[in-house]
């Protein structure tokens, strides 16, 4: 596993930004100029400062109609959708990067969101929570329920998480579909994790697509 170089620190716009780690590696990824798509873009914070520093061409979806508005107020171009019913708005190959950043674990189908953002993007950008966490598994194995972690807060009947998966499953599930994986990055809040990612990476971020990908073909 090839390790990437050192992130460019985002400058926070808010106390959102700065507690997202995964965002620092999303805006290294993203090449300047690009067309942006982010799926669950919450507020548009992300968008926001891709826009401000990037020059980014972007487009956010949201189910949540207040954080719609905010994303607008911000300036970013957000329309109110469920991604799990697809993106028939968009022709193929309509972005340059599609971004999921930690809500692929809460649509309801994980594999027909994967399917569509590699369609209306040349490449995507997908993260998540780990699963495979130790602390979550010693959680679950002291405790004997449904685990309450940093990672994990909420009870198991109030957390928007319906799927949960590890990375094991993610690079399972890209070798079993075919989606070319480009770069992977493993996180512990703002530092990489080089070793047994399954077990002590928090976050990992994973950059899917290029010329072989399902939008290529």
């Amino acid at each position: 596993m090839t390790n990437p170089a050192p992130v460019a620190v985002i400058a926070p716009h808010s106390a959102t930004l700065a507690a997202r780690p995964d965002f620092n590696v999303i805006g290294e990824i993203v090449e300047p100029g690009s067309r942006v798509l982010d799926l669950g873009c919450g507020e548009g914070e992300l968008l926001a400062w891709l826009v401000e520093n990037k020059r980014v061409l972007a487009r956010g979806v949201e189910i949540c109609a207040a954080d719609v508005r905010k994303a607008i107020a911000r300036g970013v171009s957000t329309y109110q959708g469920d991604i799990d019913e697809g993106l028939a708005d968009y022709p193929d190959r309509a972005f340059d990067y599609v971004i999921l950043s930690q809500t692929l674990q809460e649509t309801r189908s994980p594999l027909k969101v994967l399917k569509e953002m590699l369609r209306v993007g040349r490449r995507g950008i997908v993260s998540f929570p780990n699963f495979g966490h130790w602390s979550v598994r010693a959680s679950m194995l002291v405790s004997g329920r449904a685990p309450r972690t940093r990672l994990f807060p909420y009870s198991w009947y109030s957390s928007p998480n319906i799927h949960f998966l590890s990375v094991k499953d993610f690079e399972e599930l890209c070798a079993e579909q075919n989606f070319p994986v480009e770069r992977r990055y493993f996180l512990t809040g703002s530092q990489r994790v080089g070793f047994m990612p399954n077990l002590f990476a928090r976050t990992a971020v994973f950059l899917i697509g290029g010329p072989s990908s399902p939008a290529e073909r």
